[in-house]
């Protein structure tokens, strides 16, 4: 029996939003104010560390920590071919290559293996995209940046909780970026953040997000941005912040259904996490086999679309795009590309609407 829809993901307030909400408006400081500051101070010490500067989203906050780190015309940046490309385009318009690193097939992260066949001597910096809540083997990969001279910013925008050998993902680099999209960990209708260690880089990405100013009104250190967070929005992740916990506890219950329901049925493969990777999965995606589903990824999309399910296909490979990057070959990236179907992932699904989201995918297959 077909139930109501389900969506992919929809926000939900855990508890003190509203009034956090009517508190900043009520003060007056709807642009910048005291939520802002406190969703920084709150967020930095979630994340343990030294320092978090809040963003309008979480592509503007991967812009911030390039100019912080100085990327210019002319420079490579190397980015995974499969995620979420936002760290690719921003590439783009601070005149920057984004040059494509293949993935690992099970992880579906990029690895310093695939990382080390694309530094050339252009090379400025590396962004592991921690797609869909893993986290990406970064000792490796920290050790290649360091023994080139390479910046890395890791893109955590998918992974707010989780960890890696017991650090936040996010930390582990010199800068992180995070995003507070409304379907996000955490929200605040949109937002985000770059967290770091390093008063240089905080101070720097301070400038650049308010104008250039600093001291001196309406004197600009640097051309600078508007990259600012409201009060507002600030408000709504406060009150987010503090229910990290229940949070990640219930992504956690839903990804557990799943992969109960779902682990051992023959054409369906679940994205791998390594012993070293306690991930909050954002999204929970699965790699569809061809042989199992002939009518292909598009189709149990639209099928399931009929039975009142909401699902997203995988990012779209580098390499299919080449209108914007070129023409590369990634193989890995591309069947991912065309494989993987993300299935509703959001902390509020009860378990009779994943066992029917489970008895509708299964019922997909020929």
């Amino acid at each position: 029996m077909k139930m109501k829809n389900i969506p992919w993901a929809s926000p939900h307030y855990w508890g003190n939003e509203e009034r956090y909400v009517v508190d900043a408006l009520q003060s007056s400081w709807i642009s910048g104010g005291a939520y802002v500051e406190r969703l920084e101070e709150d967020f930095a010490r979630y994340c343990d560390v030294p320092y978090a500067i809040a963003a309008s989203n979480g592509t503007t906050a991967l812009h911030m920590a390039y100019l912080a780190l100085d990327i210019r015309p002319g420079d490579e940046v190397i980015v995974p071919g499969f995620g979420f490309m936002a760290a690719a385009n921003i590439a783009l318009h601070v005149g920057a290559k984004p040059v494509f690193s293949e993935v690992d097939a099970d992880s579906w992260c990029m690895t310093a293996h695939d990382i080390e066949r694309c530094i050339t001597p252009k090379t400025k910096a590396i962004v592991p995209i921690h797609t869909y809540g893993n986290v990406c083997d970064m000792v490796p990969i920290m050790e290649l940046a360091d023994s080139r001279g390479l910046r890395v910013v890791e893109d955590a925008a998918e992974a707010i909780g989780s960890k890696y050998m017991g650090r936040m993902a996010g930390t582990i680099a010199p800068l992180g970026v995070f995003s507070f999209h409304a379907t996000k960990t955490i929200t605040t209708g949109e937002g985000g953040a770059v967290v770091t260690s390093s008063l240089e880089l905080s101070d720097r990405m301070r400038l650049f997000r308010s104008h250039g100013m600093a001291a001196r009104r309406y004197w600009h250190e640097v051309a600078g941005h508007n990259f600012r967070l409201t009060n507002i929005q600030a408000a709504i992740g406060c009150a987010q912040l503090e229910q990290i916990d229940a949070i990640s506890k219930e992504r956690d219950r839903v990804y557990k259904t799943y992969t109960k329901l779902l682990q051992n049925t023959l054409g369906v493969r679940f994205q791998y996490y390594s012993n070293k990777v306690d991930p909050v999965v954002w999204a929970v995606a699965i790699v569809l086999d061809a042989f199992a589903f002939p009518q292909g990824r598009d189709a149990v999309i639209e099928q399931l679309k009929q039975m009142g399910i909401e699902t997203r296909p995988g990012f779209c490979s580098a390499n299919t795009m080449h209108h914007i990057y070129g023409n590369m070959q990634l193989p890995v990236c591309e069947h991912l590309s065309e494989q993987v179907i993300s299935l509703p992932s959001g902390p509020t699904l009860t378990e009779e609407e994943i066992e029917y989201v489970c008895a509708s995918f299964k019922s997909c297959k020929k």
